[in-house]
């Protein structure tokens, strides 16, 4: 399978009198339709990393391409869906899924007919008049995730998604993400800090250090689906064990989180 992301050398640095190095050589390929975790410390980096892929920002060393093309700012074959669900309070389910077309050359009803689509896809037709903060956390977050794929990226990139919610929750969306990759084969690269999170969604774990990241080691998990009582299994528990392990002597590393910590806190600030 060909791949559709490379990431060649990728390094990036935050000036502002001194300078702080986030990312360090990263390098990895992504083939098309597969399912990608990054998982690390916080503050490794993770989010940085998916900034550079949507566009947001720019390597500081190393190119990012997409089909052979380098990336060279933000489009519509990239979305990225946060952690908070940046949704508008003030717009319905439907009007917050509807938003996502404004640029869209469909015409009202073609608009129409494919908003009920991918409401259906995440269960929520029922509720596509109500206005979103009246829906329960999992529920607003299925509404981002349908306005998200409702523009059919190449690549869906999720920044912790399900790291706002209970268990429960957690567990119900990972299984409907899976349930909605099967049926439309996109590519996702999803960044969690949840170690059971990544090894039940990911067909390749990337592990990073901590200050700078890079990359430490690389899974391939190629167990069936789904994955849900995967808990129980030596397999599973061999393999958490020994990522845990790993994170573990990152989590024990100091970084000299200088002024430039400050710089990309209040960046993402802003991208938000």
């Amino acid at each position: 399978m060909n791949s559709i992301l490379e990431l060649n050398g990728i390094s990036k640095t935050f000036d502002e009198q001194d300078k702080f190095q986030v990312l360090n050589n990263i390098g990895f390929k992504v083939k098309e339709g597969e399912f990608v975790s990054i998982v690390g410390p916080s503050g490794a980096g993770k989010s940085i990393l998916l900034f550079l892929i949507a566009g947001f920002l720019k390597p500081s060393t190393g190119t990012i391409l997409m089909n052979g093309e380098k990336i060279t700012g933000i489009d519509t074959s990239r979305i990225i869906m946060f952690q908070n669900y940046t949704l508008f309070p003030w717009k319905t389910v439907y009007g917050n899924i509807l938003f996502a077309l404004t640029k869209s050359k469909l015409s009202e009803d073609a608009k129409k007919e494919r908003v009920m689509e991918y409401l259906n896809l995440v269960g929520l037709s029922q509720f596509k008049d109500w206005y979103v903060h009246k829906l329960s956390g999992g529920m607003q977050q299925r509404v981002a995730l349908a306005r998200a794929l409702i523009l059919n990226p190449k690549i869906l990139l999720m920044d912790e998604p399900f790291s706002a919610l209970d268990a429960h929750q957690r567990e119900h969306l990972r299984g409907m993400l899976v349930e909605i990759w099967e049926k439309t084969k996109q590519t996702i690269i999803f960044v969690t800090h949840h170690v059971d999170e990544a090894i039940q969604l990911a067909d390749t774990i990337h592990l990073v250090t901590k200050c700078p990241a890079t990359i430490k080691k690389t899974y391939t998990i190629d167990w069936p689906r789904p994955r849900t009582n995967g808990e129980k299994t030596e397999m599973f528990l061999r393999l958490k064990k020994e990522i845990k392990e790993s994170l573990s002597e990152e989590f024990n590393k100091s970084c000299d989180y200088n002024i430039a910590g400050s710089q990309i806190e209040r960046f993402i600030t802003n991208i938000l």
